[in-house]
């Protein structure tokens, strides 16, 4: 209720007994959505701050101000040196006029977020403070004052919003739950005289409810802050307020990304543990194989499915064979499927392990925000634990990237991502790689000049990477051809992701992941 009608009335009240007769000493601003003004008189100061922060809107009164050197900007220059005559409120509106010497004001229309703070000079605006609001430029000042029949007559014949539309959202919602709804004409009549008897007279609330910071004329929820005073109520209530609203600001959106991650983690886990159960209870590629070693003898050439004793479970088993190799080829296949069912078994054991490490550092980070009440704690914290990365105002690298001896290695993760990695982001001295004969992403392993050939190890590893990241993932090995950028090119028309490759050297390796993401 800090931009209520009844409590702007209370409060430009206690201006004027602080401000008539003092002098217009200064008037800047250090951002877009602060103003600062100035009144002296003797050796006496009395500063306003108006933080028109959308969602934000609030005036506040400090004793002292010091103003910094750098980004800063003077306005409303023509009413310096002008001494405060009075402070008018308009009736029914939330707006009131510091009025100056020679026919000078400032006006301070506070609707929430079209809030603004607009210089007048002879009863026409002059300039006006938030240029968004373009409409302020051609405010018709005269036209302010509302005379409203406020009686109980009134209320009758135009109901609660016609007879007093500046009640203010807290104000209705207290009345409605105290049974407004369901109460006769009369009886609305005599709690609204109630409600009003206690905004025209009220003590200020800084209260806390819902695990949120209010400013109420009427006590409700927790409260934080009492008083009589209007500018030490707002003051306080911006302390409070300001305090959590600029913490939710800096750790909220973190916060929300953390969540997000950690749901995304969650459901990558549930996917991965079912793959896993099914690999490690349902296949059996190792035991079908021995089982086909053991019946050599009893398996006619040209079989595609054969009835045999099952020797682990003392069962009959159906097994499928090739028509067209031998009964120990159709075993080394078998055998073959289950060293990949194994090599599966592992990157998934691994992932797993990978993707529950960083759960837990996710939540240790989110509980640790959740304990920070201070901004630059707050900063200090994002800073020190490299989370800067997990910020939406950062640029997302396009990319997975890792890095290896010194030596960075960028992934494309789909066609059109390994076209833009390979034809945008990759020099010609850089070392690409990709898997043979099979889809996958196109990996770029970064050249440096001061060491402008890539050591074995790193091509090993680059090698492996684009090996996982392709069509034979679960391959015992993998070919992978690499060749400096400059022999790989696009023809016109051909499919995202398709390149002809000029020159290459094969490396035949294990597909395995990379766990030191850095992105």
């Amino acid at each position: 209720m800090f931009n209520n009608y009844y409590f702007l009335r209370q409060l430009s009240g206690s201006l004027k007994e602080h401000l008539v007769g003092m002098t217009l000493g200064a008037c800047f601003s250090q951002s877009k959505d602060e103003l600062m003004i100035g009144f002296y008189k003797g050796g006496r100061e009395q500063w306003i701050r108006a933080s028109l922060i959308p969602n934000f809107n609030l005036l506040t009164f400090p004793l002292d101000y010091q103003r910094k050197k750098v980004n800063s900007i003077d306005l409303f220059k023509e009413a310096i040196d002008e001494e405060v005559e009075d402070i008018i409120q308009y009736k029914n509106e939330r707006a009131f006029l510091i009025k100056l010497t020679n026919n000078w004001g400032i006006l301070f229309k506070m609707y929430g977020n079209r809030s603004n703070i607009l210089l007048i000079h002879e009863g026409e605006v002059v300039t006006i403070f938030q240029k968004r609001h373009i409409e302020d430029q051609n405010m018709d000042v005269s036209q302010l004052d509302r005379s409203l029949d406020q009686t109980k007559e009134g209320f009758f014949e135009n109901g609660l919003r016609g007879t007093f539309p500046t009640l203010g959202k807290e104000a209705l919602a207290y009345l409605v739950k105290n049974g407004w709804e369901d109460a006769d004409k009369e009886q609305q009549w005599g709690m609204l005289s109630s409600m009003i008897s206690k905004l025209e007279n009220p003590k200020y609330y800084t209260v806390e409810e819902n695990e949120q910071v209010h400013f109420l004329l009427f006590e409700q929820g927790t409260t934080l802050f009492e008083t009589d005073n209007a500018i030490e109520a707002a003051n306080e209530f911006f302390y409070r307020f300001s305090k959590r609203f600029f913490v939710e600001q800096e750790r909220g959106p973190l916060l929300r990304e953390i969540d997000k991650r950690l749901k995304q983690s969650r459901s990558y886990l549930k996917k991965n543990y079912a793959r896993f159960e099914e690999l490690t209870e349902s296949a059996r590629f190792e035991e079908i194989a021995n089982i086909i070693m053991a019946n050599l003898h009893a398996i006619p050439a040209r079989t595609k499915k054969i009835t045999l004793f099952d020797f682990y479970t003392d069962k009959d088993i159906v097994i499928k064979l090739n028509e067209f190799q031998t009964p120990q080829k159709n075993a080394e296949t078998y055998y073959r499927k289950a060293k990949n069912q194994k090599l599966e078994v592992r990157n998934l054991e691994e992932n797993i392990n990978e993707k529950e490490e960083e759960m837990k550092r996710l939540q240790t980070h989110r509980d640790a925000l959740n304990d920070l009440e201070m901004v630059r704690e707050i900063r200090k914290y994002i800073k020190n634990n490299g989370l800067q990365k997990l910020q939406k105002n950062e640029p997302v690298f396009p990319f997975r990237k890792f890095e290896y001896k010194g030596f960075e290695i960028w992934v494309g993760k789909n066609a059109v991502n390994n076209d833009l990695l390979t034809q945008r982001f990759a020099h010609k001295r850089d070392l690409w790689l990709h898997a043979r004969d099979v889809a996958g992403s196109h990996v770029v392993v970064k050249w440096k000049s001061k060491q402008p050939t890539f050591p074995i190890n790193v091509i090993e590893k680059a090698a492996s990477i684009a090996a996982y990241y392709s069509q034979r993932k679960t391959d015992t090995l993998c070919p992978v051809i690499y060749t400096p950028k400059k022999f790989v090119r696009k023809r016109k028309g051909d499919p995202a992701g398709l390149v002809v490759v000029d020159k290459e050297s094969v490396v035949l390796i294990e597909p395995a992941p990379f766990s030191e993401n850095l992105t």
